[in-house]
């Protein structure tokens, strides 16, 4: 079974004919896909697999940590995987993705005393997060291990032709994997750019890209996909310009976390869009949930459900009964988690909130490669409904032009 998805709370808003009417503009733009740039993500190559393996090996037979230096797509995706599923191969420390010295240094706090190798991923090599983060640590490699096996350390993943990462990984002789030309960067989760990372950590690569490669060729899950896609642009036009995913299940914070980069930079333009968020319940329904029951009503919800647990944890019997909790003993906790939810999609429904409900059997390495390319080819398919190109990201540039200025940076 793959992901499923239940529209029951959201269709009320929408009628059967309009669902219908932007359920046929999804499958246009479904078979206008294949012909447009940056689509091979569509079909997860496992190709690659056997070098991955090999040098994720090499890693952990003489590391004890693997700093992972990358940002936005070039380091979401394996956080979200590694945060959702563990692993038992070495520590993962992730840097480069934010200028802030406090974390930089707790970063280089977490390698202090400890084997360590580096894994920089860049196409170009020249955004400055990544960067910076990158001649720090490649400066520490130096400092504890001398020129030459520093270089042994270092894995360079970026553009197989070109840009400053490219040239200096062949000057010094480091170990070089090549992003995809076809691939950008949030779409690049089960792609060499992501997968050395997720190997490195235990996380089983082979059975992430086979629950892809299953949802790539499953009916119901491109139906599904495009369902979802369909049923967002058709709220959108109801001036329900917010979408929430929630999830009951908090180590998947971080699969929030890419998908809202995935739908916030791939449809976010041309002065239109929805605005991704997150909430992750029950907790923030002691926060958040005040407003999405109470607040503007120009949100919708989309529940991320898991439907089995990773594991039991039975309520015990207090003869005392002092917490009143006694007419829960016996029961699992995923059971109470799992009425929270219930009760929560449908006072928040009650509410005027549409809530979609997206399931994934349970959280496994199969299961979250369906899931990760259900999102992304439902992402594709709501972002060509706006009419605009997902794939790529024009007003990323304005921040940097600007600070680059600011910095004193020479003109080329």
């Amino acid at each position: 079974m793959g992901v499923l998805l239940d529209l029951g709370l959201a269709s009320d808003l929408v009628s059967t004919e309009e669902l219908a009417t932007e359920r046929q503009a999804a499958d246009v733009a479904y078979e206008q896909l294949p012909t447009m740039e940056m689509t091979g993500w569509l079909t997860p190559d496992e190709g690659i697999l056997s070098r991955i393996k090999t040098l994720a090996k090499n890693i952990k037979t003489n590391s004890q940590i693997l700093v992972s230096i990358g940002i936005g797509g070039s380091y979401l995706g394996a956080k979200a995987v590694i945060e959702a599923l563990g692993g038992d191969g070495v520590e993962v420390v992730f840097a480069g993705n934010s200028l802030s010295s406090k974390e930089l240094q707790k970063a280089l706090d977490a390698v202090a005393g400890k084997d360590f190798a580096v894994c920089v991923i860049s196409k170009s090599g020249g955004t400055l997060e990544p960067a910076l983060a990158f001649r720090i640590f490649r400066k520490a490699l130096v400092e504890k291990y001398g020129a030459d096996e520093a270089n042994r350390r270092i894995v360079a993943i970026t553009d197989a032709n070109k840009g400053s990462l490219h040239d200096l990984a062949v000057q010094k002789g480091w170990e070089m994997l090549s992003v995809p030309d076809d691939v950008g960067g949030r779409f690049s989760v089960l792609t060499v750019a992501q997968l050395l990372t997720i190997a490195t950590k235990g996380v089983d690569v082979e059975q992430l890209l086979a629950g892809a490669k299953q949802a790539a060729t499953d009916e119901q899950c491109l139906e599904n996909a495009k369902k979802y896609a369909a049923l967002r642009h058709l709220l959108y036009k109801k001036s329900k310009k917010i979408e929430i995913l929630s999830s009951f299940e908090p180590s998947l914070q971080y699969f929030a976390e890419w998908w809202k980069q995935l739908f916030g930079e791939s449809e976010g333009k041309n002065q239109q869009g929805i605005f991704p968020a997150s909430v992750s319940f029950t907790t923030d329904l002691h926060s958040l949930g005040q407003f999405i029951q109470d607040g503007e009503r120009d949100l919708f919800e989309t529940v991320l459900r898991v439907e089995k647990s990773a594991m039991e944890i039975a309520i015990p019997l207090d003869d005392e009964n002092g917490d009143g909790l006694n007419y829960l003993a016996g029961k699992n906790l995923s059971l109470v988690n799992e009425m929270a939810l219930i009760g929560t999609k449908q006072a928040h429904a009650d509410g005027g909130v549409p809530v979609i409900e997206i399931t994934v059997p349970e959280i496994t390495a199969f299961h979250l490669g369906q899931l990760i390319f259900f999102f992304e080819l439902s992402c594709a398919l709501s972002a060509m409904l706006f009419g605009v190109n997902p794939f790529d990201q024009p007003g990323v540039e304005a921040y940097k032009n600007n600070m680059f200025a600011l910095l004193g940076k020479p003109e080329k």
